[in-house]
């Protein structure tokens, strides 16, 4: 009987242990940290939240820094790799993703932005547009990489080489974190205030 009650014993403190060290929303776990490759840095979690759009659960988002940070100014001007991923929790087509990426540019930044940005954005257009269609459980990164620029990966998988241009990573963060955010609701949970 001393020999269950330890297993027992040791599978509840496993399951406290591993329920630590990962978020889960939506039926979606979330790790607290992840590292973009071996040799970089460790990014811990900084929020996650769920995007919906009309009731519909399209996608769990989470936040990777280097350091927690709390509203938009400091996470765009924090030093280092970045990484928002969104874990599918229903398939969604390459246009319509595209299609909110845009959205949420052009929703963000402003007119200047918007051209000064007009290649990177044209890239990252032509570079989701080489993808198939996304399937439930796929997970879409944008990886910021100091020095290389902005790297698109499903899956774990880079689909083309880095879009160039630190500052554009930060006109990316704004789809979810700007002044008119995808959903308030999420930009909240990804800065960590809910």
């Amino acid at each position: 009987m001393n020999r269950f009650r330890t297993l027992l014993l040791s599978l509840v403190v496993l399951a406290a242990l591993s329920s630590a060290n990962a978020v889960e929303i939506a039926d979606v776990t979330i790790a607290d940290s992840l590292k973009q490759s071996a040799a970089g840095p460790e990014l811990i979690l900084n929020g996650a939240g769920l995007r919906t759009l009309y009731m519909v659960k399209i996608y769990v988002a989470g936040l990777y820094l280097t350091e927690k940070k709390g509203n938009t100014a400091d996470v765009i001007a924090l030093k280092g790799p970045k990484r928002i991923q969104m874990s599918l929790i229903r398939g969604v087509s390459v246009e319509q993703l595209l299609d909110a990426l845009n959205e949420g540019l052009k929703a963000n930044l402003s007119a200047a932005e918007q051209a000064e940005f007009a290649g990177q954005i044209e890239q990252l257009n032509t570079t989701f547009s080489t993808l198939k269609k996304t399937k439930k459980g796929d997970v879409v990164a944008l990886d910021f990489i100091p020095g290389a620029g902005t790297r698109v990966s499903v899956n774990g998988q880079s689909t083309s080489p880095p879009i160039a241009g630190d500052e554009f990573y930060g006109a990316l963060l704004k789809i979810w974190l700007g002044d008119k955010p995808v959903q308030d609701k999420l930009k909240a949970a990804l800065l960590g205030q809910s």
